[in-house]
């Protein structure tokens, strides 16, 4: 594969797309070192859609994990206001929507947990 300096890659840029539409791909290096290859369209995506078919699906991941069915440690949940005991933080500005679920909330506008704007002004 022909190497250009990054140099003389941006002074023949158009011989550099030719030769990659010839379906020559371009190696362009910078400091000696390879950095990018030119390559045509067409060539670039046959390789995403040849990548693409050999990489497993989410679900053939998912059937690849260990299933020992084996017992771990849950390590336990912390108590902080921006959290809460449940682990779990809403961040919104619809804040009367979440209040009934006990999940805690934060408006963006106030910016501190639990309905307690005392941390941020608000606007007259």
């Amino acid at each position: 594969m022909p190497e250009w300096p990054l140099q003389d890659a941006k002074n023949r840029f158009s011989a550099v797309v030719r030769a990659a539409l010839a379906g020559n791909p371009q190696r362009v290096t910078r400091r000696g070192r390879p950095a990018v290859v030119v390559l045509a369209v067409d060539d670039y995506e046959r390789l995403r859609r040849q990548a693409r078919a050999a990489a497993p699906s989410f679900a053939e991941m998912l059937l690849a994990l260990p299933q020992d069915d084996g017992e771990f440690e849950r390590a336990p949940l912390r108590s902080d206001p921006w959290i809460g005991d449940c682990g779990l933080i809403v961040v919104t500005e619809n804040v009367r929507h979440f209040e009934p679920t006990g999940v805690p909330v934060i408006d963006p506008l106030r910016a501190s947990p639990a309905g307690d704007d005392s941390s941020v002004p608000r606007e007259a």
